[in-house]
């Protein structure tokens, strides 16, 4: 892929590194204020996952976004949801976030018969446009969360 004369590369994270946990962590403060850095350990955790995908966007060869996608089995059928999407501050403008989606949803439709699904805060109302013209249609339901910090060890 190009864009305007540079060079776009998608990519899935297939095997862990500290050159991708170091860029996986400097985007990470961009998608969440309160977003904590990985570890080596949990980065891993998350890249051999069977249940989960990171998916990085390169521009020029430099970690411009990324977003996960999450896979699982349920009664009534696989569930698939795109989560922390996010396109560094410096590259935003180049449509990567779209890129980033319609890649991602490709490689659901080649892979996972399933209902995809994202959230996004009202507030985001250039991420809400994107998801809507990307296909997505809003769903009219609650979102409810429940945090568990770690465990305290005795």
């Amino acid at each position: 892929m190009k864009s305007e004369n540079r060079i776009v590369d998608f990519l899935e994270v297939k095997v862990a590194s500290e050159e991708l946990l170091v860029s996986v962590n400097r985007l990470l403060p961009q998608l969440s204020p309160t977003a904590k850095p990985l570890t080596s350990e949990e980065f891993k955790q998350l890249v051999d996952s069977h249940n989960s995908r990171l998916y990085l966007i390169r521009v020029d060869g430099i970690i411009a976004g990324m977003c996960t996608l999450a896979t699982y089995q349920i009664p009534t059928g696989h569930r698939a949801w795109i989560e922390d999407v996010v396109v560094d501050k410096d590259f935003r403008g180049m449509k990567l976030g779209r890129t980033l989606i319609e890649k991602v949803i490709e490689e659901v439709q080649k892979t996972i018969p399933c209902t995809l699904m994202l959230t996004s805060r009202p507030s985001r109302v250039a991420a809400n446009a994107l998801y809507q013209s990307a296909g997505f249609e809003r769903k009219d339901t609650n979102v409810y969360k429940m945090a568990f910090p770690s465990p305290q060890n005795s």
